[in-house]
């Protein structure tokens, strides 16, 4: 069993569901549902790549010593022989071969845990290793002041002033209260290995609307670090109809739509929402806020 440097116990609470896969120069991307989920933009990029790449499984995180079961509750439901099972919250390692990448992807889906942050990140952490890992990626998104008529912006952070230069990052400053992704980071920069995080932006007046825009959005910039095309004719489908249901949402309410409009303004005058400094002064409150 594994020990990370200062450990005081093991850590081996990943099983192994499938062989452990031959990986070239391999990403991990996380994506957990939560704190870190504005819109399920995430988690949904995280799916849509496993369901499009047809990921192939192959160990899960066990869920016992990281979960409250009376706050995420587990679930039960009737099987294909109508027997019950219960499903326990998962995080699940899944790898995907993407077509004209020179690199393999391994994904990690779950759910922020609530209990033994530390070890639960030493838990990836020992897998990374295991795998060779080169990078891990971890996806957020926060809620912002843009407009969902609008593209989306993507902006990526990291504490490696070597990656913030080859990959068009902003250094990591954020002080302040975080989530599973933030002691992930620091759990890599302790074992040593290159870590970022890409943030997708969901607008203010729909907080809690599924935003399939902001997941197409880091699907495509996952793409411009795998250097191959990721748009998806599924996805672009999906996000047609989200800007329809805004709009007629919008529509109904001057206040709201006196609002867009006044967004839409501002990104038409400077052909970006924001600024990546005050996008990023965004995320910081945004992350103050959940605490």
């Amino acid at each position: 069993m594994a020990l990370l440097a200062g450990s005081v116990a093991q850590v081996d609470h990943v099983r192994w569901t499938d062989e452990r896969p031959e990986l070239r120069r391999p990403l991990l991307v996380l994506a957990f549902e939560g704190w870190n989920d504005a819109g399920d933009a995430a988690t949904t990029t995280a799916a849509h790549l496993v369901e499009r790449f047809d990921g192939a499984p192959f160990a899960e995180i066990d869920a016992e010593p990281f979960y409250d079961f009376s706050s995420t509750r587990p679930v039960i439901r009737l099987d294909a022989e109508m027997q019950r099972v219960i499903d326990w919250p998962r995080n699940e390692f899944a790898v995907v071969t993407i077509p004209d990448a020179d690199r393999d992807v391994v994904i990690l889906t779950g759910i922020e845990p609530q209990l033994r942050w530390r070890t639960f990140s030493e838990q990836i952490v020992t897998v990374a290793r295991d795998l060779g890992i080169e990078l891990v990626v971890t996806l957020g998104a926060l809620i912002a002041d843009v407009v969902h008529s609008r593209p989306i912006t993507v902006y990526g952070t990291s504490h490696d002033p070597a990656l913030c230069e080859t990959l068009n990052l902003e250094p990591s400053s954020y002080e302040g209260p975080t989530g599973i992704v933030g002691v992930v980071h620091q759990a890599c920069a302790d074992a040593g290995l290159a870590s970022m995080s890409l943030w997708g932006t969901v607008p203010s007046y729909v907080p809690h609307a599924p935003s399939p825009k902001a997941a197409l959005a880091l699907i495509e910039r996952l793409g411009d670090i795998l250097k191959v095309p990721m748009t998806n004719n599924d996805l672009l489908e999906l996000v047609t109809d989200y800007e329809q249901q805004i709009d007629a949402l919008v529509s109904d309410d001057d206040e709201t739509r006196a609002y867009v409009a006044q967004l839409e303004e501002q990104y038409d005058a400077s052909m970006r929402p924001e600024s990546t400094a005050v996008l990023i002064e965004e995320l910081e409150e945004f992350l103050r806020e959940q605490d």
